[in-house]
């Protein structure tokens, strides 16, 4: 019997790391990998241990990447004027699948939030000022999430970038597409309100 198990609760300790794993799903996937063949788990393993050794951080945009730079800074179709931040790397892979931003991206690898001791200092700001201090940004779009750390790092961003005359935007928050009014909540339809724009 696993329970209590020293490698059992270490496995189930090191899965908990995973977004949104909590200790009864941990349990499960620590199960799954310990019943299934030796060779799925030695495949996770490895794939883990590649992706690690090769992905990096693109030195001008921060995302994770393999080549540096990554293949948005590379590319020559996009416009080097228009700068998206986002908190942390799935922003970029969402606003690509959607397949309407042309611009580049800079990936801030969290918020601001000064009760866990995160500064400006401890997210990639410097590196999005030194982009734009370049002078070829005309415009920043600010890409945080829609919390309560996601709109102080949004305001700091504007507050930051108004002395360096570029256009500081921000994306609207509201009623997804295919939604109805009446199952969105009481912050939704406020930003959604607060967002409109003229038809």
């Amino acid at each position: 019997m696993l329970v209590n198990a020293p490698s059992m609760e270490e496995l189930v300790e090191a899965l908990r790391c995973l977004p949104g794993v909590g200790k009864r799903s941990a349990e499960r996937m620590a199960l799954h990998l310990l019943s299934a063949p030796a060779e799925e788990a030695q495949r996770l393993s490895e794939a883990i241990t590649t992706a690690r050794a090769r992905i990096r951080t693109c030195s001008i945009c921060c995302d994770l990447t393999e080549a540096d730079p990554c293949a948005v800074c590379s590319s020559g179709r996009r416009d080097r004027g228009v700068i998206c931040v986002v908190e942390r790397p799935a922003g970029t892979i969402a606003i690509e699948r959607g397949g309407g931003f042309q611009g580049l991206y800079h990936v801030l690898h969290g918020a601001l939030n000064p009760l866990e001791g995160a500064g400006p200092d401890e997210l990639t700001v410097n590196r999005l000022m030194a982009r734009v201090d370049k002078g070829d940004v005309r415009e920043v779009i600010v890409a945080t999430n829609a919390t309560a750390e996601g709109e102080a790092t949004a305001l700091y961003l504007s507050r930051q970038l108004g002395t360096k005359g570029v256009a500081v935007s921000r994306i609207a928050h509201g009623v997804p597409m295919g939604g109805g009014l009446e199952y969105a909540d009481d912050a939704t339809l406020s930003h959604a309100l607060e967002g409109r724009v003229r038809l």
